[in-house]
């Protein structure tokens, strides 16, 4: 049985609420995994806020800067995640679906922003 493709914004929100949650436990660390944390958690909380944003966007060319933004925030969701994984302050397997949840966040709202601009012109 396959299963209906979830709305972008609440995946977003769900996303977040894994960020959330990873930040509280790197947060009881001291040092490097606290900095990265905070890093980690605006970038990863700011997805679904810009998306949210854009679907109340009052006019095209508003819709297609909160899209990038949330995809530039993605992008940076994605690097703090490997960092994570590359300097062993996380094991992968803990990581992996969030990090592919982020690489999937670039490709979906990298499409919207390239569609959306084809549509403006």
């Amino acid at each position: 049985m396959s299963k209906t493709p979830k709305d972008i914004k609440e995946r977003a929100f769900e996303f977040a609420l894994r960020i959330v949650k990873l930040c509280q436990h790197l947060d009881r660390k001291p040092g490097v995994p606290r900095t990265l944390s905070y890093q980690l958690l605006k970038a990863g909380t700011s997805v679904g806020a810009n998306i949210e944003e854009a679907q109340a966007g009052q006019s095209r060319p508003d819709f297609i800067s909160k899209n990038s933004i949330a995809l530039k925030e993605a992008r940076e969701c994605h690097y703090w995640l490997r960092l994570l994984i590359a300097a062993k302050i996380m094991p992968e397997k803990s990581l992996t679906e969030l990090r592919d949840e982020a690489e999937e966040f670039k490709r979906i709202l990298g499409s919207i922003v390239i569609r959306t601009k084809r549509r403006t012109v």
